[in-house]
């Protein structure tokens, strides 16, 4: 429409700015070397908002560093920032802050968890890469994701794409970024998960979960025979597909896994963020 101005999906709000700003690591100069320019001088460096929102970009997008539009200032520059970033936690931080905001508001929904891995390509990547048996033994990487009853990511683990689903098992459920509260015969803890990680009960009940393991399509099948009956695994299979709504987790062409796994984080935090406030516009 004429005189309506249009606004990009990757650009950030000012409620998500607002609540996550203060996380951002600041710059400080090194007191052991020495500068040219005294503090004030020289060229102004990226603003760190501009820098987030390229970062958005590139993230919603799937686009190289180096093809950020010029909008977004230097790709290099860009990347430069998200390698700092990267270094000093930002991205886990802001999606704990976002969990424990809306464990504060809403209420992580701890009685039913699931669980379940995934698998993306990963031509580029050195590690951790293995050959993807649904992909003709090509690279691949496997994402193994817990999340809380209605489908919010509280851990996630990188594995080459031929570790088997069990085996990622007990390293997710050890690197939840907030802290898990312990279950009680009032408030207890159920874990959903597939066939695939059937014979790990032991490791589930150490941990003081009720698990859950039923084969592909059994929940269907229990719907159909008892209305009443509701499915409680499929949310992680949701929160996968929101991941791959983000073009640059779809496909991996990070070759560090550092990398990939900051994407990753930052996703989850666009994916919890987004349950309380407007993320972008």
């Amino acid at each position: 429409m004429r005189g309506k101005k249009s606004y990009q999906a990757w650009t950030i709000s000012d409620e998500f700015w607002e609540a996550i700003k203060d996380e951002i690591p600041k710059k400080e100069r090194d007191p052991e070397k020495k500068y040219k320019n005294t503090p004030g001088q020289g060229r102004k460096p990226m603003p760190a908002r501009k820098a987030l929102e390229g970062i958005f970009y590139v993230l919603r997008t799937g686009c190289q560093w180096k093809a950020l539009p010029r909008e977004y200032g230097s790709g290099s520059t860009v990347h430069r920032r998200f390698q700092e970033w990267l270094a000093a936690g930002f991205f886990e931080k802001i999606w704990k802050k976002g969990l424990e905001r809306y464990d504060d508001l809403e209420g992580i929904g701890w009685e039913w968890q699931s669980l379940d891995g995934c698998m993306v390509k990963a031509p580029l990547a050195l590690e951790p890469v293995g050959k993807n048996p649904t992909d003709r033994g090509k690279n691949g990487t496997k994402r193994s994701v817990l999340t809380d009853e209605k489908g919010l990511p509280l851990a996630v683990v990188l594995s080459g794409a031929n570790t088997h689903d069990i085996k990622l098992l007990e390293e997710t459920l050890d690197h939840i970024v907030v802290v898990r509260p312990e279950p009680d015969e009032k408030y207890p803890q159920n874990l959903c998960l597939d066939a695939g990680y059937t014979g790990r009960e032991d490791a589930l009940e150490q941990r003081n979960y009720i698990p859950h393991i039923r084969p592909r399509g059994e929940e269907k099948k229990e719907l159909e025979r008892n209305p009443d009956f509701r499915a409680r695994r499929w949310v992680v299979e949701v929160t996968h597909s929101f991941f791959n709504r983000f073009r640059k987790l779809l496909v991996r062409y990070e070759k560090k896994a550092t990398n990939y796994m900051a994407l990753i984080q930052f996703a989850c935090a666009v994916i919890v963020w987004r349950k309380l406030i407007p993320v972008h516009l």
